[in-house]
């Protein structure tokens, strides 16, 4: 099914985030990409050249909007830092033992 503008509605992309930081840009989509949602991002080389001056935007297809702000919203709500990721293999470890 095609819309006014001739662009199917699958083909449609929202933005869903935007980074200053290359950095963080890429590890959302890094985390998008292994939950098996397509990104595509905005303003990468810009940003690496003069990250000031522009921001990296990520983007989704429309039918892939809402489970892709989710993921980027638990992941905003449960960082983990390198301490518990360590804590938690050693626990692991210890269970295996």
């Amino acid at each position: 099914m095609s819309n006014e503008t001739g662009v199917d509605e699958q083909d449609e992309l929202v933005t869903i985030a935007t980074f200053p930081e290359p950095m963080e840009a890429n590890m959302a989509r890094s985390a998008l990409e292994a939950a098996g949602i397509p990104v595509f991002m905005v303003g990468e080389t810009a940003n690496s050249m003069i990250p000031v001056a522009f921001v990296s935007q990520l983007q989704v297809h429309v039918q892939d909007e809402a489970a892709a702000r989710d993921l980027l919203q638990a992941m905003d709500n449960a960082p983990e830092s390198l301490e518990s990721v360590t804590a938690a293999e050693i626990a692991a470890e210890d269970k295996g033992k």
